[in-house]
């Protein structure tokens, strides 16, 4: 049986749902709310002006990160244990894909399959290049006893350069936990969002 070593690439959106609240309130609300309360409105502004801040911020970076790598991904989380002992779950991969970097055998990448939605990072293990520079090549997950041939789509035996996300160049050892944690219990998110929800409640009041 072969296992995929997947990774996760989602950032969490659940956050982001206030924006769509605050565009149902038309000036008029607004007006009203801040002649009631100007001051905890005052707070809530800043609040949500400061969010907005953030958020823009990580945006930011995540894009300029997609440039100086070159990956459509620069971080990953490894969601399985096919790539033991090389990685664990909940280790943090680092990403760059240099088109013009040749892949040679040895090397790990994360890659796309066409009908899988989550990527899978294993080493390449064979690399076959023909005379006109095209490159094709098989992967392999460490923990794994056969090739990836049954991971690829019906008919594909080898992969190429186009379906790479990525080739790791460093990771932190399970620092993507806490992603897998609320992948896998679901409860523990919705927690994890009402704790933060009560925070910013508090703060507002105090």
């Amino acid at each position: 049986m072969v296992r995929a070593g997947a990774v996760g690439t989602h950032l969490p959106t659940s956050s982001l749902d206030i924006f769509g609240d605050l565009r149902k309130m038309n000036k008029r609300q607004c007006t009203i709310i801040s002649s009631i309360v100007p001051e905890k409105y005052d707070r809530l502004y800043y609040q949500v002006l400061n969010f907005a801040m953030i958020v823009s911020s990580a945006l930011m970076i995540w894009k300029g990160l997609i440039v100086l790598t070159g990956s459509e991904s620069p971080i990953v989380v490894v969601l399985s244990g096919s790539m033991e002992p090389a990685f664990h779950r909940g280790d943090l991969l680092f990403l760059t894909n240099f088109r013009e970097d040749p892949i040679r055998a040895g090397e790990i990448v994360v890659f796309k399959v066409e009908g899988r939605d989550i990527p899978i990072v294993h080493r390449v293990i064979k690399v076959h290049e023909k005379d006109n520079g095209d490159i094709k090549f098989l992967t392999k997950g460490d923990n794994n006893e056969v090739d990836d041939r049954g991971l690829y789509k019906e008919g594909q035996n080898w992969l190429e350069k186009k379906d790479v996300v990525g080739r790791a160049r460093g990771f932190l050892p399970y620092v993507g936990m806490v992603t897998i944690i609320m992948n896998d219990y679901p409860k523990f998110k919705y927690a994890l969002l009402a704790v933060m929800g009560a925070y910013v409640l508090l703060k507002r009041e105090s």
